[in-house]
């Protein structure tokens, strides 16, 4: 088999687990239609617009702490910055929106919803692997989103626990460590060619599943596997029936 010695599965979250641009843009909506953010992109499209800007700062607000140009800042609050960040591109003044409001819009990424696959899959390779998430988000967040749709992890790992973000080493060789096991008794499972070949060269075995719509239609990102990994699925419930469960 495959994964021959895996005891535990470890799983990317936004992109891969959950599907982050549309549950962003269902929560931006209302608040760019209060705000006006219309009169800047043609309101059809400023929810998804909104959600690719936000994204987009995702990566450089993490590189200030893996440089270690700024400590350790779990990722509500990079998104919370992001987001004022954000806001001015969209027309908005973020001094003129209460604070209140704007922490309720930053939970939207608590709120995300998993991919249709996703609980279903998850359940049948948990009945032969220990399952968690991998992720950057932090154990509050990853907490919400998998009450909110009934993703039954084992146990949430992930940058907050090991204290580095990915690509960094440390997030997947410290999560070897947390679960007291070889990095090769452990594979990731990714959407995302750079994390899983940044996971392989820690030693950990890989899964690649794509989400063909993670960036929307037009994508044209992470469409196939870049890399010889161990197992290509076209979903977690694939993936399950590659492991004979």
């Amino acid at each position: 088999m495959a994964l021959d010695g895996v005891r535990a599965l470890v799983f990317d979250v936004f992109g891969t687990v959950v599907d982050w641009r549309s549950g962003v843009a269902r929560e931006a909506d209302p608040f760019l239609k209060r705000h006006g953010a219309g009169t800047v992109i043609p309101i059809g499209f400023a929810p998804t617009a909104f959600a690719d800007a936000w994204r987009r700062r995702y990566s450089p607000v993490m590189e200030e702490v893996r440089s270690g140009r700024r400590p350790f800042t779990r990722l509500d609050v990079l998104h919370r910055e992001n987001l004022e960040a954000v806001l001015p591109e969209f027309g908005i003044d973020p001094a003129s929106v209460p604070a209140s409001e704007l922490d309720e819009l930053n939970l939207a990424w608590h709120r995300l919803e998993p991919w249709p696959d996703v609980v279903v899959g998850l359940t049948r390779l948990k009945a032969r692997y220990i399952i968690a998430p991998l992720s950057n988000g932090n154990i509050i967040l990853m907490l919400d989103i998998a009450k909110r749709s009934g993703i039954p992890w084992d146990a949430i790992l992930g940058a907050e626990v090991v204290q580095a973000y990915k690509p960094m080493p440390e997030a997947y060789l410290r999560t070897a460590d947390v679960l007291a096991m070889k990095p090769d008794e452990i594979c990731l499972v990714a959407a995302h060619n750079g994390d899983l070949a940044a996971a392989r060269a820690c030693g950990l075995r890989t899964a690649f599943v794509p989400r063909p719509t993670e960036h929307g239609a037009g994508q044209t990102t992470d469409l196939h596997a870049d890399g010889d990994w161990d197992l290509v699925a076209g979903d977690f419930i694939e993936l399950a029936e590659w492991l004979r469960l």
